[in-house]
């Protein structure tokens, strides 16, 4: 039996346990031994983090081999046209060559808690959102993409990794599930 706990990381949290420079990190949130993150949120980006205590888990979580898909919402400056989603749905090339094919559509505004502080209305009085479903997780990937289509990203939620969802967690709210998946048998049992 493996541990997953679905963490939902609050801004300016960082995706590890420690920090020299005194910033949030998951401690702050999730009292959980021997549990690691399977990937990575940037510091100001928000959403679904998982932690296990499996590490062939996490491997199959956040390995790109996988592909596991990541839904992201995505608040941007201004309105989203057509054809920025048609780029971001072909593949963009961006400065380390170019990404894969995303899914991706307008949305309403998410039914979300408000970030503290909240992306400011008089600098950025027009925005809209979408979602965005890739299955690669390069650095900072989801922001480069919509700024190189001309729509900088404001405010950055994780919503799904593969089959698990965000849900109701409210920022810095977690659950835990038990996952009955076999784990791979040690080289000496298997003599």
């Amino acid at each position: 039996m493996s541990q997953l706990y679905l963490l939902h990381k609050p801004y300016r949290v960082l995706s590890q346990f420690r920090d020299d420079q005194g910033r949030a990190t998951l401690a702050d949130h999730l009292d959980a031994k021997g549990v690691y993150p399977a990937g990575r949120l940037d510091y100001d980006s928000e959403g679904l983090l998982l932690l296990s205590d499996d590490g062939a888990l996490i491997h199959r979580i956040a390995h790109p081999r996988h592909k596991q898909p990541k839904t992201y919402w995505v608040q941007v400056e201004g309105h989203i046209d057509d054809a920025a989603l048609a780029a971001l749905r072909q593949g963009i090339t961006l400065k380390d060559g170019p990404t894969r094919p995303a899914r991706a559509r307008r949305i309403a505004a998410p039914e979300v808690a408000e970030r503290t502080p909240p992306v400011d209305p008089k600098r950025h009085p027009h925005t809209g959102w979408l979602e965005l479903v890739i299955s690669e997780g390069r650095n900072r990937q989801v922001r480069r993409m919509t700024a190189h289509v001309g729509f900088p990203t404001l405010r950055l939620i994780r919503a799904a990794v593969g089959p698990w969802r965000l849900g109701r967690l409210a920022p810095g709210e977690w659950r835990r599930e038990t996952l009955h998946a076999p784990r791979p048998a040690s080289r000496r049992s298997r003599r």
